[in-house]
Formats: structure tokens, sequence, C-alpha cells
């Protein structure tokens, strides 16, 4: 079995021991992605700014092992508040085709890493 890590400066650093993502045998395995800006640190405040920060990130480390948003299979949604839903589901149609768009999964949990309200991780296949 071929495995390869994945590491880009374009996303987060791994806040403990485990990799921003795995390739093995073409399928891409993206641990989750918080909201922090990957040059400076900065967390934005609100869920609409968080969602395009997780998504960004996201797609910087599937672009560096080769693919682009578009080759993801299953993505999971982890939200603090349900309540933000709609508006995260709105901003997730602006990086997914509907006609195309992965399998998901949403689940409120009680906290994410850093206080932040989402978090997003995603299994892709590459070419």
């Amino acid at each position: 079995m071929k495995k390869d890590i994945i590491q880009t400066a374009a996303a987060p650093e791994p806040i403990g021991p485990y990799s921003q993502a795995v390739e093995s045998d073409g399928t891409l395995y993206c641990s989750g992605q918080i909201p922090v800006n990957p040059q400076t640190g900065d967390i934005p405040e609100t869920i609409e700014e968080q969602a395009h920060q997780v998504l960004a990130n996201l797609r910087a480390v599937i672009k560096e092992a080769g693919g682009d948003l578009e080759d993801v299979v299953k993505t999971t949604i982890f939200l603090t508040d349900l309540n933000c839903f709609a508006a995260v589901n709105a901003i997730y149609g602006e990086y997914f085709d509907e006609a195309t768009a992965p399998a998901r999964s949403t689940v409120q949990v009680s906290a994410l890493p850093k206080g932040v309200f989402i978090e997003i991780d995603a299994i892709a296949k590459l070419n």
C-alpha cells in the first residue's frame, strides 16, 4: 500500500499529531479543516466568513495533492450550531456544483478546536 503525506503552507498547520491529508492508492483523505487563515493565524468572526475560509483551506490541501474540489466524493461538516445550516449550505453551494456535489453529512458538535463554529473534512478520488 502506497501512502503519501500531503502538506501545504497554503492551509493551516495541524495542531496535533496528524497530517493535513493522506493519499493512498488514488484516494485522498483530508483531515478536518478549521477556519484559520494560514498566513496570519486569524480566525474570521462570522459563520459565513468561517465557512469560506474552511473551504479555501480544504481546496488548498486538495490542490497540493493534485486535485480540486470537483474530485471530492464525500464531506462531513461539523457545526457548533445547526441554526447556521442554511448559511453554511448556501456558501457550500458556491464551491460545489449541485449536479456533481459530493455525498455529505452535517452534524452538530458541542465544541471545535480554537472555539471555531465550523470544521469540514473530505475524501477525494484523484485521477
